[in-house]
C-alpha cells in the first residue's frame, strides 16, 4: 500500500468500514490525460454499515464528501463498489 493510498484509507475511516480495500491502477492509465496532470486511477471496495437505507447514488457522495479535495487532483477516476454487510 502506497502513502497516498493510506491517506484514502485514513479519510475513508469516517464511514467505520468492515471491508476497505484500494487498488491503484494508474499504472493501466500511463500517458492518459488525467495521469499526466497527476492525478491516479483508483479501484475502491468498502462495505459499510452506514449505507444502509441510501442508493448507490447517496452512496458515491458519502465516499467522495469522505475523500474531499483528494477528488479534486489526486484522484482521477475512481470505480467503485460500496456495499452494506447484508450485501456481500
Amino acid at each position: 500500500m502506497n502513502e497516498f493510498q493510506k491517506r484514502m484509507r485514513a479519510r475513508l475511516a469516517v464511514l467505520d468500514p468492515t471491508v476497505l480495500e484500494i487498488i491503484d491502477e494508474s499504472h493501466k492509465h500511463a500517458g492518459h490525460a488525467g495521469a499526466r496532470d497527476g492525478g491516479g486511477h483508483y479501484v475502491l471496495n468498502i462495505v459499510s454499515a452506514q449505507f444502509a437505507g441510501n442508493n448507490t447514488v447517496a452512496r458515491h457522495r458519502m465516499i467522495y464528501s469522505a475523500l474531499g479535495e483528494l477528488m479534486k487532483r489526486e484522484i482521477h477516476a475512481l470505480t467503485i463498489q460500496a456495499r452494506t454487510p447484508d450485501e456481500i
